[in-house]
């Protein structure tokens, strides 16, 4: 980061000073193991996970310990995993030493840890590009032992949660004292040559086109649906179409049951849209209908669909020219997938499905994955409960990879 940025620490008066109440960060995405890291602290990467509680990394020892009897521990210890055999705060010294459960979400591997206090550091924005730095002290995040990384991109140095948990980086890093809004942004890349972008606040979100396109101008809104003690998001989803037509899934096979399984969740570390498998068999059904008149290609794990790309209709400003998939939203919105978010090219002349099959058991009825999300902007607003999306940007002519990361002051 050039010497020339100005550093702004977190008191009060300096924050209320800024004209700009919005922060952003890079996003970068690792094509080996299809997950993304937000750069902070000018070269530390961490996994994006929007479902965990809070952000883990590598720590130094000793750390600062957080107490037990602290709301922070208490908050951190709201969400406990299960995949860790144990979880108890432990004494050292005599001191009770608050105990955590950070998860590797890719490897379902836990591991119990202290909870610590982390200083970080992350760009202002007037929303066309960074401006200043500011750094926010004490965070409260979670160490973990170095084998946790198991599976996650090399250099990475742990996972940040975006969660709904009071812990993760979408709540302190936006304090409501300092101006900043409870709502982040997340842009993922399609590719790892191109910066996606997270911004965390209110906005104005700018992604350079023919014409500066502040994307909140094309966002539509469907709520945010949160379940009792969980920190994921899901959304409410009633039907799926293809090419305009209906497929035979009933709205309810949608619906969460009475022991909380069920759902529609948003993921950004599963890679690949996942449906339970009476939903899934559904939907194939009526996409492999849709496209009859185009010549199959052998499959490829884990898609149980692909076409001979060299032989089909061609290609549209928003991919392969395949029938367009309608997520029906709860509230009568529809979140529209177009070719470069429902087909993955395996090669010059071979495309697959990018869904597969969840299992008859899958605990969620659809975990939206992180390709479908791809170059499209999701709005998390949290104080209000509503997701804003955008659908492929790429129908706007820009990308997730447009934001200006290049410093400058100026309205």
């Amino acid at each position: 980061m050039s010497e020339n940025i100005i550093y702004t620490c977190l008191r009060s008066y300096e924050v209320s000073a800024q004209p700009y109440k919005t922060l952003v960060a890079p996003i970068n995405k690792d094509t080996s193991t299809s997950l993304y890291s937000i750069t902070l602290n000018s070269n530390e990467k961490y996994v994006i996970d929007i479902n965990a509680p809070f952000l883990w990394f590598i720590c130094p020892f000793p750390s600062p310990p957080v107490p037990c009897s602290s709301l922070e521990c208490i908050q951190g210890r709201t969400y406990l995993s299960g995949l860790c055999s144990s979880s108890n705060n432990i004494y050292i010294h005599g001191r009770c030493t608050c105990t955590v459960t950070p998860v590797n979400p890719v490897a379902k591997t836990c591991a119990p840890a202290q909870l610590t206090y982390k200083d970080l550091i992350i760009s202002w924005t007037n929303g066309k590009n960074p401006t200043n730095v500011i750094k926010f002290n004490r965070l409260s995040v979670s160490c973990a032992p170095k084998s946790l990384l198991q599976s996650l991109p090399r250099g990475t140095n742990g996972i940040a949660g975006l969660s709904w948990a009071p812990l993760a980086l979408s709540t302190q890093l936006t304090p409501s004292n300092h101006g900043l809004t409870k709502k982040f942004a997340i842009c993922l890349p399609s590719a790892s040559g191109a910066r996606g972008v997270v911004f965390f606040g209110d906005g104005p979100y700018y992604l350079m086109s023919r014409t500066q396109l502040d994307v909140r101008s094309i966002l539509s809104y469907t709520p945010l649906l949160k379940r009792d003690n969980s920190q994921e998001y899901f959304i409410g989803v009633k039907g799926i179409s293809v090419n305009g037509k209906p497929t035979k899934i009933p709205p309810v096979a949608f619906e969460f049951d009475s022991l909380g399984h069920g759902g529609v969740q948003l993921s950004s570390v599963v890679p690949y849209t996942t449906l339970r498998s009476d939903i899934y068999r559904s939907f194939l059904y009526e996409f492999s209908m849709a496209t009859r008149g185009i010549p199959r290609a052998k499959n490829v794990s884990p898609f149980d669909l692909c076409l001979k790309t060299n032989n089909a209709t061609g290609w549209s400003p928003v991919g392969l020219r395949v029938p367009q998939i309608d997520l029906e939203l709860g509230n009568g919105k529809k979140w529209t997938i177009f070719g470069a978010n429902s087909m993955k090219q395996i090669s010059n002349d071979v495309a697959c499905l990018a869904f597969v099959d969840g299992g008859k058991a899958a605990q969620r009825a659809v975990v939206i994955g992180s390709y479908q999300m791809e170059n499209n902007f999701l709005l998390f607003d949290l104080a209000s409960s509503t997701l804003g999306f955008s659908s492929s940007l790429l129908l706007s002519r820009t990308t997730c990879g447009n934001f200006n990361f290049n410093y400058g002051v100026g309205a």
